[in-house]
């Protein structure tokens, strides 16, 4: 009996293999819409119009999929929620600093800005959600404002593009709730933030 089941076994197992190895090349991750929906795809985030959710960054500064540092700035949102995580998961003031815009600062307010993101990198990091900017008021044909829309209950037309970046940490502690919040600037085809 073990003669015949031995072999079905084998055959099963080695039928399966190809679709886990399809598996092991795209994995699953976790993406956030323009809307701020979660969505699970095989592809990059940006190709469904999203962007990753807080990437898992290792000790030597790769994503568990396989990707190095690399230098160079962040041409996607995806980018640069992974330079800001790795950053802060290696306690790196200079990696953060590599994606602060930095033009048009002065000496003094530059240093009080490195003090600020010194303190980021520091405090244990949650997570890193889009700030999305205000819904726009529903206006009749006349221009009247018919509803202001503060709570978003009516959709907009196009998707709203993040303006922002929240960082939800806590404090060393581990149990006081911290958050900054990122602006973002687009300079050169990249993405940079800005306090």
């Amino acid at each position: 009996m073990l003669r015949v089941l031995l072999p079905l076994f084998l055959l099963c197992v080695c039928s399966l293999a190809p679709g886990t190895a399809a598996l092991a090349q795209n994995p699953i991750k976790r993406c956030t819409t323009m809307t701020g929906e979660t969505v699970y795809t095989d592809k990059r985030c940006e190709d469904v119009g999203a962007m990753d959710r807080l990437p898992d960054v290792g000790a030597a500064g790769a994503v568990s999929g396989g990707h190095l540092y690399r230098g160079g700035c962040s041409r996607t949102l995806s980018d640069l929620v992974y330079q800001i995580t790795a950053a802060i998961d290696a306690q790196d003031v200079n990696r953060l600093a590599g994606v602060y815009q930095w033009g048009g600062i002065s000496n003094s307010a530059a240093n009080r800005i490195l003090d600020r993101l010194e303190a980021i990198v520091q405090r244990p990091l949650i997570d890193i959600v889009p700030v999305r900017p205000e819904p726009v008021p529903i206006i009749d044909e006349l221009g009247n404002v018919i509803d202001q829309n503060t709570d978003g209950y009516y959709p907009q037309t196009q998707p709203q593009r993040p303006v922002g970046l929240r960082l939800e940490q806590t404090l060393k502690n581990g149990s006081t709730p911290s958050s900054t919040v990122f602006g973002l600037r687009r300079s050169y085809n990249c993405f940079w933030i800005t306090l």
